[in-house]
């Protein structure tokens, strides 16, 4: 009996943003958005199948054209601005159940790899941790960060080292860039939550942490790509090792 750890790649796009509508199939270098999310799932090794959840057809056709498995349609009271990502991930497990572990992968970041995927997983495994979450470092740091009372005096947000007088001696902070979100299955059903004090992170570069929500970011994604082709590389390797805005995973995307 085979015991290599099964794991569920899960890609939850519904049909109705709103920042920039109709984002998960707007092209890029000939592609949906959402392709470049389902080659990446497609291409990493840990990943045992990959499912899209949506209430959409454009979507849903988008998806399967590009080797996605759409085993149902995500019902319309989970494709709210009012239901959780948490949600949509617990009906997806119901309707595919028996895999040891989950993986979450929003459409909004396209430049996250097989490689990253393979890299994260294997991270959670080597540490025994139940699940792994992607980060980025922040842009500026929140030891520089200050709250202002009603008048005006200022405090800082957090107390830096005192030993910190310049930037580089700050402690590096991270957040959150949505690339993706692994667990466990099982202790996902317990906590319904993929950040606890046992979760571990994975770091990628700001580079390559775009989180597309509005046309602006979409735009920066196409000039990525843009640059990619000027060097003769038009497409991101979907097993090439390699963060942004926060997500926080709470209205599915």
């Amino acid at each position: 009996m085979s015991t290599t750890p099964t794991v569920l790649a899960m890609i939850l796009a519904r049909g109705g943003s709103k920042g920039l509508p109709r984002k998960n199939v707007l092209l890029v270098d000939g592609r949906p958005l959402i392709a470049w999310t389902v080659a990446a799932a497609l291409g990493a090794k840990c990943v045992s199948r990959v499912i899209l959840s949506s209430d959409d057809d454009e979507i849903i056709l988008a998806a399967r054209a590009n080797g996605c498995e759409v085993p149902f349609r995500r019902p319309a009271e989970l494709a709210t601005d009012q239901a959780t990502s948490i949600e949509v991930v617990l009906h997806a497990l119901a309707e595919i159940p028996g895999y040891d572990y989950l993986l979450l992968l929003q459409p909004t970041s396209p430049l996250r790899t097989a490689a990253d995927i393979d890299a994260a997983f294997a991270a959670m495994m080597a540490s025994a941790a139940p699940a792994c979450v992607s980060l980025c470092p922040v842009e500026e740091s929140p030891y520089w960060m200050f709250r202002v009372d009603a008048e005006n005096r200022m405090a800082k947000l957090l107390e830096p080292p005192p030993s910190a007088h310049r930037r580089q001696e700050l402690p590096p902070v991270y957040s959150l860039n949505g690339a993706l979100y692994l667990a466990r299955t099982d202790w996902f059903y317990r906590n319904k939550t993929f950040i606890s004090p046992e979760t571990i992170g994975y770091v990628m570069p700001r580079s390559r942490s775009i989180d597309i929500d509005t046309r602006e970011d979409f735009m920066a994604f196409q000039r990525a790509i843009a640059g990619r082709a000027t060097a003769n590389v038009s497409s991101p390797p979907t097993d090439a090792p390699y963060t942004h805005t926060d997500d926080h995973i709470d209205t599915p995307p």
